[in-house]
């Protein structure tokens, strides 16, 4: 009730104020009453007269048109309101918009007791009140303007009026702002005399829905003579712009056997006019479904919301006997809330079938055939199995075990990743004098599970059987690899050990002869018949050949048959150290300055190729020397190590010292070992060892050397 009294007093005072300024107005285009109220009817009864409209252009009226925002209205060419069809709602109010070749305009319908309803044009140009009240700000008078975008030539064309009253003589009228002298500028521009404001190009809402004018009085100077009053300009929406599809591709997925409702997927459309308005109000179809098997309504899209949904019952939606688990649907967006004059866009929406386990996997057959030579591994059969569910998921994809049949653990089964056949393997080397025969049986399960209503049946197993073929297998030494410790320098001809033999093949009745297959040293013989190995040559366990005091040998054995199989043996020869080296010391060169005040000359290292206890500690000494010639001193550091001194300075020359170094083995050797002095010059930090003044030897060496000769 209080909003109808306020529509009604703001209608009355919109007449007063027309009414106080009629004397100084001229023929104003537009509707000469631009807010009207009604009673919400039961019913609008169709062609039945509502009210009647009067719009004058002040030209003649060529070519005017009406346009109600609700299309169950229309205006008849004299002016008269009528409904195209018996309508109970309306909603809260009607536009009518009217466009000659002059002018255009706008008026409202209020219905007094409707319901709201979309698309109402307070919420397009959030006004408050009625767009017929003006508004008074002192002697300016002025309404809202009302434009509709796109409007075509000519231009400039006069789309409202400001109207003062008591304008001084000589003043001006004045506008600024967005649209006249900023951007977009030029857009609109007044007369400024008399007040016509005029639009001078075609607008677009979708740019800028409205605007905001100032408008003043000026006097002569261009001085402002009022406070500038606010003009809305407000640009009413065209049906302009199709729905579209921004966010594309489309692509749905639904299980197979979904329930019927299920939601596919959510197709939007976006519609740049005003989504107040019923420009923007969109509805969703179906233009056409591909295939159009089994139904050629699989699917339904809510109008509303966009939202695609099964609508064929669970059985049809059998991935496995459909002829395409994939479909696609024209989907068409029309504006206008889908009637006739709405504008369309459409877009293709592709909807996949997903499988799930439905379908348990079955051997092609019950039994399957396998041949493998003994002593062989490698896949031996491949096993097939089909499946209705979809190779690209796990529902298909195939896990086979095999659950009898394998207690040796001789075979494996794995799946090709392309086939989905199972690949039956031999992992370990199968004995045919062992077991001629196997029996295997395997079964077959997908990756993913089953459907709680689908189980593995009998067809799920299979049996495999293998049959091994027989060779002639070479034989076998035992054990292998052959250890024997033995002394190195053993005397030639001494037995190492006989090797053993034996032929796999029980059942066949061949004898074996042996042979040398690697000797590195050439130390070694084996007798070909009973497979002893004896010595062909000192072992000695300081050879290059040795490695961790081990020397090792392989030999043969090769069985009679046709052709005839041979097996290699390794022996492992560990070889125990004897003394037969005798040690030796490094370095056997030193140099000393012939007036060096440390008399000590070199520190010797004795070393030796035998193992402990045939080697350190050993024990160093000077052979015996002659009184005059006693010059030399040798001192023990540790087991290994000695010190060679001067007992009084030397004159320059080379001299050669004798050395006597002995092992600890038992018996120990003892090695005679020269070691060779060089008594040097030395000045300024250099030492001069060229052209000795003369060789001494030491006289111990001389007799050590006759006594020598004597004992040979």
């Amino acid at each position: 009730m209080q909003h109808k009294t306020q529509l009604t007093l703001s209608f009355l005072l919109s007449q007063v104020l027309l009414l106080t300024f009629a004397e100084d107005l001229e023929c104003v285009p537009g509707f000469q009453q631009k807010v009207f109220h009604i009673e919400q009817p039961s019913e609008f009864t169709e062609d039945q007269p509502i009210l009647n409209l009067a719009f004058d252009d002040c030209k003649g009226n060529d070519k005017l048109n009406f346009e109600v925002s609700n299309p169950d209205f229309k205006v008849e060419p004299d002016g008269s309101l009528v409904a195209r069809k018996n309508v109970t709602e309306a909603g809260r109010a009607l536009f009518i918009h009217a466009r000659s070749s002059q002018t255009e305009d706008m008026a409202e319908i209020v219905i007094l007791g409707g319901k709201e309803k979309h698309g109402s044009l307070k919420e397009i140009f959030k006004i408050e009140g009625n767009l017929g009240i003006l508004r008074q700000k002192r002697a300016i008078l002025l309404s809202p303007i009302l434009i509709p975008e796109n409007q075509r030539p000519p231009f400039p064309r006069v789309v409202g009026k400001v109207i003062n009253s008591d304008r001084p003589e000589g003043s001006k009228f004045r506008i600024s702002g967005k649209g006249v002298d900023q951007d977009p500028k030029g857009a609109f521009k007044i007369n400024e005399n008399t007040g016509e404001v005029s639009v001078t190009r075609g607008l677009d809402r979708e740019a800028i829905a409205n605007y905001e004018l100032q408008v003043e009085i000026i006097d002569a100077t261009g001085k402002s003579i009022e406070t500038p009053v606010p003009l809305d300009i407000i640009i009413i929406d065209q049906n302009d712009n199709r729905p579209i599809f921004r966010e594309g591709p489309y692509i749905g997925h639904v299980m197979e056997g979904s329930p019927t409702g299920t939601i596919v997927m959510r197709m939007t459309a976006f519609d740049a006019d005003d989504p107040s308005t019923d420009n923007a109000l969109l509805r969703y179809n179906i233009l056409k479904q591909t295939p159009d098997k089994p139904s050629p309504n699989m699917f339904y899209i809510d109008p509303e919301k966009g939202d695609i949904v099964t609508v064929v019952s669970p059985t049809l939606l059998d991935r496995e006997t459909m002829d395409s688990t994939k479909y696609e649907l024209i989907i068409e967006a029309k504006d206008m809330a889908g009637l006739d004059v709405g504008l369309t866009g459409t877009a293709t929406a592709t909807i996949l079938i997903d499988d799930k386990n439905d379908y348990a996997p079955e051997f092609t057959k019950k039994e399957f055939q396998a041949t493998v030579k003994e002593g062989v591994t490698g896949v031996i059969v491949n096993v097939t199995v089909q499946d209705e569910d979809d190779p690209a998921t796990g529902a298909w994809r195939a896990v086979y075990t095999i659950i009898n049949g394998n207690p040796g653990q001789s075979f494996e089964i794995h799946t090709n990743p392309q086939t989905n056949e199972g690949m039956l393997s031999v992992v370990k080397p199968l004995d045919y004098e062992i077991s001629a025969f196997h029996t295997l049986l395997i079964k077959v399960e997908n990756e993913d599970p089953l459907v709680p209503d689908i189980a593995y049946g009998p067809s799920s197993t299979a049996t495999v059987q293998i049959t091994v073929e027989d060779v002639n297998e070479g034989p076998v030494f035992h054990p292998n690899p052959m250890t024997v410790t033995k002394q190195e320098n053993i005397p030639i001809g001494s037995v190492v050990l006989t090797v053993n033999a034996t032929d796999p093949d029980t059942l066949q009745h061949q004898t074996i002869r042996y042979s040398v297959y690697k000797d590195p040293a050439g130390w070694l013989e084996i007798n070909p018949t009973n497979g002893t190995i004896g010595t062909t040559a000192i072992l000695d366990r300081e050879s290059s050949y040795v490695t961790n005091n081990i020397y090792t040998a392989e030999f043969l054995a090769i069985d009679s048959g046709n052709p005839p199989a041979t097996g290699t043996g390794t022996l492992q020869i560990t070889l125990e150290d004897v003394n037969d080296n005798a040690p030796y010391i490094k370095p056997t060169l030193a140099k000393v300055c012939d007036d060096a005040k440390d008399l000590r000359v070199v520190v010797l290292e004795a070393k030796d190729d035998d193992l402990h206890p045939n080697t350190d500690p050993f024990k160093f000494e000077l052979s015996k020397q002659a009184v005059p010639d006693k010059v030399w001193k040798i001192t023990k550091i540790n087991n290994t190590h000695a010190q060679v001194s001067l007992l009084q300075n030397l004159k320059k020359a080379n001299y050669n010292i004798p050395i006597l170094v002995t092992d600890s083995g038992k018996p120990p050797l003892t090695n005679n070992t020269e070691l060779k002095v060089q008594v040097c010059s030395c000045k300024k930090s250099k030492m001069d060892c060229s052209a000795a003044d003369a060789l001494h030897i030491s006289m111990t060496l001389i007799l050590f050397s006759i006594f020598s000769l004597f004992c040979l």
